[in-house]
């Protein structure tokens, strides 16, 4: 693998979450220093100012050709369009911690509130809906769409992935493997979800109706956090306390790939513009990562 660094921001910026923008640009989450970055591969990075201390998350392209992101710590959900243009909606629930947040077929998007035990949904005019857990202290994480209709998210301290749809009802699945603390979600092209176990070092799967096989890491002190799945089939994610990006095959094989600056923190993970793989490290750089074969 090669693995390139792209300085972003500096050191206590606090690259978090990136995807990428309908303009053919990273857009990514400083969530220290309350801004939104972008990023054309070649170019050099700009960046848009928040308030400061909102502490931006996750980031997601919504239906409505926008960029939409969490702001954790101010209680909002954040709109921003491709030329700059920021509005922001704050939750009705006070305190609610949102966090992971992701475009739903049904035209809105779904998020997460980690310290409410709800999961909220919002049209792309700002309407907001929110919709308890059957649980409580259960810390939902990373949300994304399933094939299904429905949208899948974690429960980091329920130890569970549950299941919320259009019409607000919620199915939980719990793990097999105790005080996992899962973290990142990603819809495969099967169908399947696949998720990280920070706390137990493990990748896991679940399939619509439930079914759940986990795969342990070579490091099982390695911390993943969040995951994708590119257009091969194989899944990347982050080990953050690894500090490295890992694979794992559709036959169960894992390798990792040490990244080039110590202690680098590596957080979200995406398919860039540029079809390679990026994921944000909070040392305030993207890495940019590519195989030996390819022409991206």
């Amino acid at each position: 693998m090669f693995i390139e660094e792209h300085t972003v921001a500096d050191g206590a910026a606090g690259p978090y979450a990136l995807t990428t923008g309908p303009d053919g640009a990273l857009w990514f989450t400083l969530v220290h220093s309350g801004r939104i970055g972008r990023l054309v591969p070649g170019e050099e990075p700009t960046s848009h100012r928040l308030d400061p201390d909102c502490g931006p998350t996750a980031i997601t392209p919504g239906p409505d050709g926008a960029l939409w992101f969490t702001e954790y710590q101010a209680d909002r959900i954040g709109r921003i369009t491709t030329n700059g243009v920021i509005d922001e909606f704050h939750t009705p629930t006070p305190g609610s911690g949102p966090f992971g947040i992701a475009a739903s077929p049904d035209g809105a998007l779904w998020f997460t509130e980690t310290a409410a035990d709800r999961i909220g949904r919002i049209t792309v005019d700002g309407r907001i809906t929110e919709f308890p857990l059957p649980v409580t202290d259960a810390f939902p994480s990373a949300i994304t769409a399933g094939g299904d209709g429905g949208m899948w998210f974690t429960l980091n301290q329920a130890n569970a992935i549950g299941r919320i749809g259009a019409d607000g009802t919620v199915t939980l699945h719990p793990l097999p493997t105790p005080e996992a603390a899962p973290v990142g979600i990603a819809a495969g092209r099967d169908g399947v979800l696949w998720f990280t176990e920070i706390a137990a070092g493990q990748i896991g799967r679940i399939t619509p109706d439930g079914q759940i096989d986990e795969f342990p890491l070579p490091d099982r002190a390695a911390r993943p956090h969040a995951v994708t799945v590119d257009g091969q089939g194989t899944l990347w994610f982050t080990e953050w306390g690894g500090n490295r990006v890992g694979t794992l095959t559709a036959d169960g094989s894992v390798t990792g790939h040490d990244l080039p600056t110590p202690r680098s923190e590596p957080h979200g993970i995406a398919i860039g513009p540029d079809g390679a793989l990026w994921t944000a490290l909070e040392i305030g750089s993207l890495a940019r990562i590519t195989s030996a074969d390819s022409t991206a």
